[in-house]
């Protein structure tokens, strides 16, 4: 926020608000001026801190800062949005996330599910920003809600260039290590294990230890300039933790009752030049042990689908090119049935298929049984919910940054025909754009 004009209109806005508005949820508004929300973010000294773009060509760039209401679980969500409507009120966005498997240890500060009202709100767009003040009027005193607007609104500070990445010394463990992966893929291709787990997605954690580590602001917008055509995310709970990405996969968008997802498996590399390019998507797309990758995950989606809808119907496999890889990608429309929730969709869709596996339960008792590093958000959910519409991203191509280390995370598909060697280098291939960002490329 270059001027202190935003900061006045709000404190204006603050100073008038009426006592007949003082239910439910109001939002203050006024224009601002902001080049970079991740400078502006990185300049703050209020938590949380978060970052949301999707994938849409020119989408909003959501950066957000504090908390007035946070949410452990998706029903709380649900009932908040409730309780907002049967009173007439004005709809939030809540911002947040869930971990893979809630049902196992995750990471510190950071919950199996955990969403969150935020306290103030930058958008950018392309006709501009605009600064938003939130504020909650329910069973609390409304006295207090407003001084705590105005605490928040003093603590902001004014964007900052982002400071330069620095060329850190890594050192690099891989959990698990090569020899016992292969182990891995073995016991998941053994014709015993296929009876029963056609699928089972396994992952690996690239840990970089290092005396400090970067700004993760710093990080994401070095990583987004290279991954236009993918999610953008970033939370921040405290000074020293955070969590970054640019998923390329989407969980599903629901606009009111259209619901848009997608099956993206299958994956090969990017080639030197446009001919090999294309002959590799080509390859992948009639390669037999790929195809089965991807049918795993569109089949569960169209069979989860069917109780919450009236009809869901699938488009043609095409290929989805990144900047390091390349994916086999099918699109899924549906007509959701009058008041499902995103409630029932996040406790039915996630995991997909696309980061479990198939049968998702024998898949899931697997990789609780082997895996060893904790998975955390990876491959878990992260996006905005409001009552009219969401947008939810699955949280690959990921990394969880700590005060000493950078870990990264990837993830490969294991069905009948998987190579220990092919499937480790998939691995490598999917870390390859933020290793090259860390000078480890």
């Amino acid at each position: 926020m270059q001027s202190i004009t935003p900061f006045n209109a709000l404190q204006y806005q603050l100073d008038t608000l009426c006592e007949t508005l003082k239910i439910g949820f109001v939002r203050l508004i006024t224009p601002c001026q902001v080049d970079n929300p991740l400078g502006w973010l990185n300049a703050q000294c209020l938590f949380p801190r978060l970052y949301w773009q999707t994938r849409d060509t020119g989408a909003v760039e959501y950066a957000a800062l504090g908390v007035v209401k946070a949410f452990d679980s998706l029903a709380a969500v649900e009932n908040d949005i409730t309780a907002l409507a049967a009173i007439g009120s004005e709809q939030p966005d809540y911002f947040g996330g869930m971990a893979f498997d809630p049902g196992t240890p995750g990471w510190r500060h950071f919950g199996s599910c955990h969403f969150l009202l935020p306290r103030i709100e930058l958008k950018r767009h392309q006709g501009g920003a605009t600064l938003l003040l939130n504020l909650r009027f329910d069973e609390r005193c409304p006295e207090a809600e407003i001084a705590q607007a105005r605490a928040c609104l003093a603590a902001l500070e004014n964007e900052q260039p982002l400071p330069i990445l620095p060329a850190y010394a890594y050192q690099r463990e891989d959990r698990p290590s090569k020899k016992v992966w292969a182990g891995w893929v073995e016991q998941v291709t053994a014709p015993e294990q296929q009876k029963h787990t056609p699928k089972i997605v396994l992952s690996r954690e690239t840990c970089l230890t290092t005396p400090e580590t970067p700004s993760p602001w710093t990080l994401l917008s070095r990583w987004q300039a290279g991954a236009t055509d993918c999610f953008h995310l970033g939370i921040q709970f405290t000074a020293h933790e955070a969590f970054i990405g640019c998923p390329p996969e989407q969980l599903y968008k629901r606009e009111g009752r259209r619901l848009i997802t997608e099956a993206l498996a299958g994956t090969t590399r990017r080639g030197s030049d446009a001919q090999q390019d294309q002959a590799l998507g080509a390859a992948l797309l009639a390669d037999k042990k790929n195809s089965l990758e991807n049918q795993c995950v569109y089949q569960q989606l169209l069979a989860q689908l069917e109780p919450l809808s009236q009809h869901a119907q699938m488009g043609e496999a095409h290929i989805v090119k990144l900047r390091s890889v390349q994916h086999i990608r099918r699109l899924i429309h549906a007509e959701l049935h009058r008041h499902v929730t995103d409630q029932q969709l996040l406790s039915v869709l996630p995991p997909t298929p696309a980061v479990g596996g198939v049968p998702r339960e024998s898949a899931l008792a697997f990789i609780r049984q082997h895996e060893r590093h904790q998975r955390g958000w990876y491959a878990g959910v992260f996006g905005k919910i409001s009552h009219a519409s969401s947008e939810l991203a699955v949280a690959i191509r990921c990394a969880h940054i700590g005060p000493e280390a950078i870990r990264l995370y990837a993830g490969a598909g294991i069905v009948a025909g998987s190579q220990p060697e092919e499937e480790w280098h998939e691995l490598d291939t999917k870390i390859a754009d933020i290793m090259s960002l860390l000078g480890m490329g």
